[in-house]
Order: C-alpha cells, then sequence, then structure tokens
C-alpha cells in the first residue's frame, strides 16, 4: 500500500510493505528513498517518477488514495532578511535547497525560530540571489520575529534565561555600562551569531545583575530553562540491517591499548556513524558525507561539543589508524564550548555525608574518594597494594592519560578501613563485586546518591563532585595551585585553575553595602 504523507513539512509517498530484505534491497534502489524512524516506513518523493518506479518493483501494489496534484507555491516561498552581519532565511524544508545553504560560507540553524542565518558576506548574498532568484521575497519583520531577541525589549530591560546547565542568557539593549560589567565576569561569553551574552549561573552573578538594574532603574525578568527537542540516537529497532561496529576497527583499538572507556566511547560514536550511512560501505564514505553526518550531530540531534568532538576522533581513527589514510581535516561548524562550574559540597555537607552512611564499606567508598580526590575508575580499580599507610599516600597507577601520581590519605580513614579489611578481607582490590572483580561504576553512583538524599543534600552530586569539593577545599585552606595539580593528575594548570572561581577565600573580607545601610 502507498500513502501520501507530510513529512518535514515536504509531500512524500510512503510505502508500507512486510519486512523482508529482498523488498528492502528493491526500495533502496529509488532515488531519493528515505527511511523514517518515527513513523517506521519508508518514503519517497512524491512525483510520478517515484510512483512508477514503485509500481514496476511491486506490480500488485494498491494505493490507498488516489493522487492528487499538490499545489508547491508555498513550499517553494523563500522570505529573506538582511543585516549589516548576516542574512536571515526562511523556508519550507527542502533537501536540495538545504544542501545548497550548507555550501554557504558560516551558516547556521536557528533551532528556536526555525531558519537560517548565514554571514552577509558579498559571495554569498550573490550566490543566494542567483539559487533561489524569484522565490525570494524580502521581509522587512522577519527581524522582529525573535522571541528572545533584543528588538523586542525597552532600553531599561534586562532579560534572564536560565540557559544550559550551569549558564544564563542575558538579553538587552546595547548598554556600555552594563556590558563592561558583564564582560569582568568569570567565564562570560557573547554570542555574536544570536546577539546575547552568557554568564556563569552563580548566586553573586544574580545579586550584581540585580543590582545594576535597581541602580538605574531597569525592569528585571526571569525565564525558565529551555528546553529543546532533541533527536534521540538511531537504535537497531530503527534501522533496517543495523550494523555491528568492524571487528578490524575494535582489535586495532586493543592492539595500540586504548583503554576500556575509550574502546566503548569510540566503537559507540563509530557505529553511529556507519548506520547513519547504513547504505554505503564504510570504505567508500566520502568527506562530504562525513560532513554531513556531523551536521546531523549539531543540527538534528543537538549534541554537546565534546559529543561532537568525539565522534570526529572516532571516524577519524577509522580512516587514518585502521585503513592507514593521510591524516584528514573535517572544516565543521563548531558550537562555542560553554564553560560551566562544578558542583561543589562543603565541609559541613561531606561530613553529613559520610555520617549517615552506615554500611562499613559504603562508608569507606565515600572517605577515599573525597580524601584523595579520586576519579571514579581510579577508585574502581584501587588495588590495598596502593594505599600506603605509613607514608598516608594513595598510588594512582595507570590513570587518565595512563600516567601515574599519588594524592593524599587522610589519617581518619585508617581506623575504617582496618575494620574494614578484617571485616569483607578483601584480596586484590579495595572494592570488589558481590560476585569478585571490579565494583560496578553505576552501584557506586546509587551508593552516592542513596547518601545525598539521607542526608538532605539538595545538590546534584555525584562521586565525581567529592573529587571537585576536594580540590576546592584544598584551595581555601590555602594549598598552593601547582600541589592541587598534581594531586588531581591535570596536564595542565588552566584545568585546575576553574576552582579558583568556586572557592568563596577572600569574599568573606569584603562588606556588603547593604550591611552599612540602616534598615
Amino acid at each position: 500500500m502507498i500513502k501520501q504523507i507530510l513529512h518535514n513539512e515536504e509531500r512524500r509517498i510512503a510505502a508500507y510493505l512486510p519486512f523482508d530484505n529482498e523488498i528492502v534491497k528493491k526500495l533502496k534502489s529509488i532515488t531519493g528513498r528515505k527511511w523514517s524512524s518515527r513513523k517506521k516506513v519508508w518514503h519517497f518523493p512524491d512525483n510520478s517518477e517515484s510512483i512508477e518506479k514503485l509500481k514496476e518493483l511491486f506490480p500488485e501494489l494498491v494505493e490507498k488514495e488516489p493522487k492528487k496534484e499538490l499545489s508547491l507555491v508555498n513550499l517553494s516561498e523563500v522570505l529573506k532578511f538582511s543585516t549589516k552581519s548576516k542574512i536571515i532565511l526562511q523556508l519550507k524544508r527542502n533537501d536540495k535547497d538545504i544542501e545548497f545553504i550548507k555550501t554557504l560560507l558560516y551558516c547556521n540553524w536557528d533551532t528556536q525560530n526555525l531558519r537560517w542565518i548565514i554571514s552577509n558576506t558579498e559571495e554569498n548574498d550573490y550566490k543566494i540571489t542567483k539559487y533561489f532568484g524569484s522565490r525570494i521575497k524580502i521581509d522587512d519583520k522577519l527581524e522582529s520575529q525573535l522571541s528572545t531577541s533584543s528588538s523586542n525589549l525597552r532600553k531599561t530591560e534586562l532579560h534572564i534565561y536560565e540557559h544550559i546547565t550551569g549558564r544564563l542568557k542575558l538579553i538587552f539593549k546595547y548598554n556600555s555600562e552594563l556590558k563592561s560589567k558583564i564582560k569582568k565576569m568569570p567565564y562570560s561569553s557573547w554570542d555574536s551569531t544570536n546577539g546575547w551574552w552568557t554568564v556563569i549561573h552563580r548566586e553573586d552573578i544574580l545579586n550584581d545583575l540585580q543590582n545594576f538594574c535597581n541602580e538605574n532603574g531597569w525592569v528585571v525578568k526571569y525565564f525558565d530553562r529551555e528546553y529543546k527537542k532533541q533527536q534521540r540516537r538511531l537504535g537497531p529497532e530503527d534501522v533496517i540491517n543495523y550494523r555491528n561496529c568492524p571487528k578490524e576497527y575494535i582489535d586495532n583499538l586493543k592492539l595500540r591499548r586504548y583503554s576500556e572507556n575509550t574502546i566503548k566511547t569510540y566503537i559507540s560514536m563509530f557505529e553511529e556513524f556507519i548506520n547513519y550511512h547504513n547504505s554505503k560501505d564504510p570504505k567508500d564514505i566520502s568527506e562530504k558525507a562525513v560532513l554531513e553526518f556531523l551536521r546531523y550531530l549539531v543540527m538534528e540531534r543537538k549534541v554537546s561539543t565534546s559529543y561532537q568532538n568525539q565522534s570526529v576522533n572516532a571516524i577519524k581513527y577509522y580512516y587514518e589508524k585502521v585503513l592507514g589514510g593521510s591524516r584528514k581535516f573535517y572544516f565543521v561548524e563548531r558550537p562555542k564550548t560553554e564553560k560551566t562550574l562544578p558542583v561543589v559540597l562543603n565541609i559541613g555537607e561531606v561530613s553529613q555525608l559520610i555520617k549517615v552512611t552506615e554500611n562499613l564499606k559504603h562508608k569507606c567508598m565515600l572517605m577515599l574518594a573525597y580524601s584523595g580526590g579520586l576519579r571514579l575508575s581510579e577508585l574502581q580499580k584501587l588495588k590495598i597494594s596502593d594505599i600506603d599507610i605509613d607514608r598516608r599516600i594513595i598510588n594512582i597507577r595507570g590513570a587518565k592519560g595512563k600516567k601515574d601520581r599519588i594524592t593524599l590519605l587522610s589519617q581518619k580513614i585508617l581506623l575504617y578501613l582496618q575494620e574494614y579489611y578484617i571485616i569483607y578481607e578483601p584480596k586484590g582490590l579495595v572494592f570488589e563485586g558481590q560476585f569478585g572483580g571490579v565494583y560496578a561504576a553505576t552501584s557506586m553512583q546509587k551508593i552516592m546518591r542513596r547518601a545525598v538524599e539521607k542526608a538532605g543534600i539538595q545538590k546534584n552530586a555525584t562521586m565525581h563532585t567529592l573529587r571537585h569539593s576536594f580540590a576546592t577545599h584544598l584551595l581555601e585552606q590555602g594549598t598552593d595551585l601547582r600541589y592541587i595539580q598534581n594531586l588531581l593528575g591535570h596536564a595542565s594548570i588552566k584545568t585546575t585553575e576553574i576552582y579558583t572561581h568556586i572557592t568563596n577565600k577572600g569574599l568573606d573580607k569584603i562588606v556588603n553595602p547593604l550591611d552599612n545601610i540602616d534598615l
């Protein structure tokens, strides 16, 4: 059975057929065919060529609905608005049009307002005019349609949005004084494409912004977190003939002694890539097709910057290391990395966390993680021989980046450890699973979540939070940043410097102006 459908605002023909490998092979021979994971059907361009091909392949095929003539006037119209720095295009979805737009210099998809934003260069403007021709309609109102644009604000109005986790988005009419104030805030960032500032979501920053508005008679409006629809990853149930990662790829990773976590990540990333292009042999996938996949991750999957970069690395590994090709560079629009501050517990919260944990084994886990600032994987692999009780140090072997280091062992944990050794009698690893071997990471996280809940802590704390808290508390008690870097095993001091933005060291010496007011 075939039926007309509207898919992503485009008229298509859907074919409802029983699953069979032979049928799938026939369908793949039709030009412009696509698989819809949401509708669970194959669909094709709505034209006479597709219908004739379907009838040729499947003579018994019956149309459920008669073919109707479709008006494409609305589908072809392109709204255009130009500013000094950018060109805004709004049009109905069409694969050929999108393919053309992606060839333009510095183009981005505005997910909130569903339109394309392109750098306003002479070359881009010429190409757009030549390609769309009479389809272009100049729309001066297009700019004012931005729901979060500063053009909708009064001169004395500040809109504060909860942006991504740990960040605030600030929108206001240009004001040199406020701009100067924001630039001095830690990790402030200007988004030139959308025309707004983002800053760290922190109470003192919110207070500074509120104080500025109060002093200057500005109106402040707060908006809840913006949630963007994120397309889920395609799985075996979504892709016909889902392909697993090639064995040669896995063997090469193991031969080069990559860590288990890296191997797992690379396999997962590469599988997503080869199943996006599931009709092509991985060896024959072109660089253009690679870029198409990376744009799909950014624009449709809306993945994080780190996820995108890991995907690039996994793909490059196959073509450069497994196949032995030359080094490849993929020029794709990369979003700016938003700098967020980690969650940190105060001394009292760490104390309460440990006190409410009654199970001796679980208590030792939390104490060791905090005492040495350990990563979760380091805590899992920790051996009894790595703990030097006499010198009160913990030896971390083969950590991230295959580096060894030493870190601190608290005097207070020794009695608990001795009691733990007597009762549980661990053999090799300090913390073994229920049936031996490595203790599961998910189980350790559950222990932490239960302790956080029992302690009445409202923060979103994980096992890694203990590592952040360890570093922050060392800094607050006056430990040199270089020592903290070595204890944490950071390759760069810049990674450790983030804790300088979390600590309240020195803030207690600053007199709040409100304290000087007689109320």
